[in-house]
C-alpha cells in the first residue's frame, strides 16, 4: 500500500516475522493454527506483491517530489489540471477523509466547517464564497460538494482556482474509482491514481480481516443501522449497507433501496442489533411503536459517530470494528469505548501513568506516509515495546504501519495501523502491553 519501505528486499524478513507474530497475536485465531499459518501467508503474499509493485515510487509521498513526468496534465471529471497544484482547499467532508486516508493532507491549505476531521482542525476555515482568501492561503484547487454554485465557480476561476467535484463511492467496486480520482487530481495519472487505488483495496482487506473473524454462524445476527425513525437507514446498495453485512450481521435492510427502509419492514424482521446516530437512541427506546423489537427490549441499541457511516475514508474500518466488536467483544477488546473516548486507566490494579514522551503531543494522528521527529519518538517507544522490526527512522512506512497494527490488537484497540490520540497515549501509558515473543 505504502512503497517506501517494500523496496528493500533485506527487510522482507523481518516483515515476514512481524506478520507471521500479526496472526499468533489474533485472540480469536488462537484455537486455529491451521488459519493463522494461512492469515501469515496471505500477508505476507500481499507484502511481496507490494514489494513487486511498488518499487517503481519510492519516494515519501509527503516530499513534495513524489511525482513524476507523466503525472500531469491530468483530466478527472473533464475538468483538467496542467501542473500539480500547490495548495488544495477542501469543502468536501468525504473528500477530506480520502485525502487523509491517502496521506495527502499536507497538501491542504484550508478547509470548510463542514470538514470536522480533528487532523484538520488546525487549517484555516473557508466558504465557497471565499475565492481570494482561498488563493492567499495559498491553494489553487478547490474540491467542492455538489451545491457549489455556478457563481461561485466563476468567481473562483477569476482567482485562478480550479474548482473539483467528486462524487461519493456508489459502491464497494466505485471505491476505487473515487480515490483514484482525488489522488490523480493531487499527485497525477500515474503516482496520485495508483496510489488511490492501492489505498481503496487496502481499506477493504482491513475490513475483510475483520469480516474473517467473526464466528462463523449459519444464522447470523439481525441488525439494522438506522439514520431516524422514518425509513432511513444503511440498505443494501449503499456502501453504509455493505458495512453492516461486513460485521458479520445479516443487515435486514438489504431489500431497501437508496437508503430506504419502510419502518414497517423492519417491525416484522425484528432486528437483535440496532446501530444509529447520537441522539437517536433515547428517541427509540422511549418510543412506544419499537418496544416490542428484541433490539430495544435487550438494550442492543448503539449510537455511532455519524462520520462512521458517511464518511469513506479509513473510518470504515472504525464502522465495522465497532459494530461487529458490540456482537463479538472477545475478538476486538475494548474497541467501542477507543472509538468513543480517550483510553481509560488500566484497571488490573496496577497505577497507571504516562512515561516520558520526550516532548511527542499524544493528541494527534501519525499514519503511513509521515516523516518527522514525532514518527521518531513513537517508533522509538514501539521498539521499546518490542513491536518495531525495522531500525526507527523517522519515516512511518509500512514496517511502522504494521508494528502499530501489532501494538493495538496486544493492547485491545482496532488494529487500523493509524495512531490515532487513543492509540499514542495507550502507547506511552505505563502499563501498554509489551510484545511477548
Amino acid at each position: 500500500m505504502r512503497k517506501s519501505a517494500s523496496c528493500n528486499a533485506g527487510k522482507t524478513g523481518n516483515f515476514a516475522e512481524s506478520l507471521e507474530s500479526f496472526a499468533d497475536l489474533l485472540p480469536f485465531e488462537k484455537e486455529t493454527i491451521m488459519l493463522k499459518k494461512f492469515t501469515a501467508t496471505v500477508l505476507c503474499l500481499a507484502l511481496i506483491f507490494s514489494c513487486l509493485t511498488g518499487c517503481g515510487h519510492s519516494k515519501n509521498v509527503s516530499s513534495g517530489t513524489d511525482t513524476n513526468k507523466d503525472d500531469f496534465p491530468v483530466t478527472v471529471n473533464n475538468i483538467t489540471i496542467n501542473n500539480k497544484p500547490t495548495g488544495v482547499a477542501v469543502l468536501s467532508p468525504n473528500v477530506a477523509d480520502v485525502i487523509l486516508a491517502l496521506g495527502y493532507e499536507l497538501c491542504l491549505k484550508a478547509r470548510s466547517t463542514k470538514c470536522t476531521q480533528n487532523d484538520l482542525a488546525a487549517l484555516p476555515v473557508v466558504t465557497a464564497d471565499d475565492a481570494y482568501k482561498i488563493k492567499n492561503d495559498g491553494a489553487d484547487l478547490v474540491f467542492a460538494d455538489s451545491d457549489i454554485t455556478q457563481k461561485q465557480r466563476d468567481t473562483m476561476r477569476n482567482a485562478g482556482i480550479t474548482v473539483l467535484t467528486i462524487s461519493k463511492a456508489s459502491s464497494r467496486a466505485d471505491m476505487a474509482r473515487l480515490y483514484a480520482q482525488v489522488g490523480a487530481t493531487i499527485k497525477g495519472k500515474v503516482t496520485g491514481s495508483e496510489k488511490g487505488k492501492t489505498v481503496a483495496t487496502g481499506i477493504f482487506e482491513s475490513i475483510d480481516d475483520v469480516t474473517r473473524a467473526v464466528p462463523f454462524s449459519s444464522v447470523p445476527a439481525t441488525a439494522v443501522y438506522l439514520y431516524d425513525l422514518i425509513g432511513d437507514a444503511a440498505t443494501g446498495d449503499t456502501i453504509a449497507g455493505s458495512l453492516v453485512t461486513a460485521s458479520g450481521f445479516h443487515n435486514i435492510a438489504d431489500d431497501g433501496s437508496n437508503g430506504k427502509y419502510s419502518v414497517d419492514n423492519m417491525l416484522k424482521a425484528n432486528p437483535k442489533y440496532i446501530f444509529c446516530i447520537k441522539g437517536l437512541k433515547a428517541q427509540l427506546m422511549s418510543s412506544q411503536q419499537f418496544s416490542k423489537l428484541d433490539a430495544v427490549e435487550q438494550k442492543k441499541v448503539y449510537e455511532m459517530d455519524p462520520s462512521l457511516m458517511t464518511l469513506q475514508g479509513e473510518q470504515m474500518i472504525n464502522a465495522v470494528t465497532f459494530m461487529a466488536g458490540t456482537a463479538y467483544p472477545q475478538l476486538l477488546q475494548s474497541t467501542s469505548s477507543s472509538l468513543a473516548s480517550p483510553s481509560k486507566p488500566d484497571s488490573s490494579g496496577t497505577p497507571s501513568s504516562t512515561v516520558s514522551t520526550d516532548g511527542l503531543n499524544l493528541d494527534q494522528t501519525l499514519r503511513n506516509g509521515m516523516q518527522n521527529n514525532d514518527v521518531l519518538k513513537m517508533q522509538n517507544r514501539l521498539l521499546k515495546l518490542g513491536y518495531m522490526f525495522v531500525k526507527p527512522s523517522g519515516l512511518f512506512a509500512e514496517g511502522t504501519e504494521q508494528a502499530v497494527k501489532d501494538f493495538q490488537l496486544e493492547n485491545g484497540l482496532p488494529a487500523t495501523g493509524i495512531a490515532d490520540p487513543t492509540t499514542l497515549h495507550k502507547m506511552f501509558d505505563s502499563n501498554a502491553k509489551r510484545r511477548e515473543n
